[in-house]
């Protein structure tokens, strides 16, 4: 990407992003004359991991923790009932990451703000296992993507979902509360005050579209919120709504890893038919936004 040239009370502040997992090293040459900054040049070098030794050590532990077994001690979750699974226990964890969940249509990513691939896929699977009208997924873009006519990994999945607090859960909401809980996360965000900004992304809706206008104040950011079939969301029926990663409280559904790849193993070999991208307003001249695949208006 290039970067960002922002004016403010100092001058003008020049911010890049080289990306992430390693993939890249960001650079910049200054063109300094007179004790100022009179011009840059910026440039992205690509990390060629084959081209590195890698260190002895480092190799020796990796390959000792993968050759492990999994046992009866092993803590996957807070909740008694699922901090273990039995159907792991006496497998090397080179052969649980190994395993081939399916091929994949698509290139499943997590990264933007609203929606990506991979999420769409933790997302129709919360949709399966609990049988919910919606799901949502945590507003994160940590995991590694996996490119078009690859198989898909138990451990590219675990990337993308492995945490502390995996339980996933089912709950009864309305949709005036649906709307309430996009209007808090998005007034998280996209705060005017950078100070009161938390962090984060817009959390992941599976089986529902809307419309956000990031710039609009607290109450008014969410609109035309309608299911798959393109049927308004009515504020006053009460929906079923899967999610996974509280923090407040444990879930009683599974895990979400397990979630998730016994949705990928039925699928053999994945094509995702729809992916909920919110149509975004307001936005079309952001520099922020590039190559969105959802709608700007």
């Amino acid at each position: 990407p290039k970067p960002v040239e922002v004016k403010n009370a100092g001058g003008v502040t020049v911010v890049t992003n080289a990306g992430c997992s390693g993939k890249y090293i960001g650079v910049m040459d200054l063109d300094i004359k007179d004790h100022k900054v009179v011009g840059y040049n910026y440039k992205m070098l690509p990390i060629l991991t084959d081209f590195i030794k890698p260190d002895a050590a480092m190799v020796s532990f990796i390959d000792k923790m993968r050759n492990t077994k999994y046992d009866k001690n092993v803590v996957e979750a807070r909740s008694s009932t699922m901090s273990n699974n039995p159907d792991r226990v006496g497998k090397t964890y080179d052969e649980i990451l190994t395993e081939k969940l399916c091929t994949t249509e698509q290139t499943l990513y997590r990264r933007g703000n609203f929606m990506g691939t991979w999420d769409q896929v933790l997302v129709n699977s919360l949709r399966e296992e609990h049988d919910a009208d919606f799901s949502m997924s945590a507003g994160v873009r940590w995991g590694t993507s996996v490119p078009a006519g690859h198989d898909v990994t138990m451990e590219d999945l675990m990337t993308n979902t492995s945490m502390t607090y995996g339980e996933t859960y089912v709950n009864e909401l309305k949709g005036a509360q649906l709307k309430d809980i996009l209007e808090g996360i998005a007034e998280n965000l996209f705060v005017q005050d950078p100070y009161l900004q938390s962090g984060g992304d817009m959390v992941r809706m599976g089986g529902m579209d809307y419309t956000i206008d990031p710039v609009a104040g607290l109450g008014g950011r969410i609109s035309n919120m309608k299911d798959d079939e393109g049927t308004p969301i009515d504020p006053n029926k009460s929906y079923k709504v899967s999610g996974w990663a509280q923090v407040g409280s444990i879930g009683n559904g599974r895990l979400m890893w397990d979630v998730a790849a016994d949705y990928l193993r039925k699928q053999k070999h994945l094509n995702l038919t729809k992916v909920n991208h919110p149509t975004i307003k307001g936005v079309k001249n952001n520099p922020g936004i590039e190559n969105y695949d959802g709608d700007l208006i």
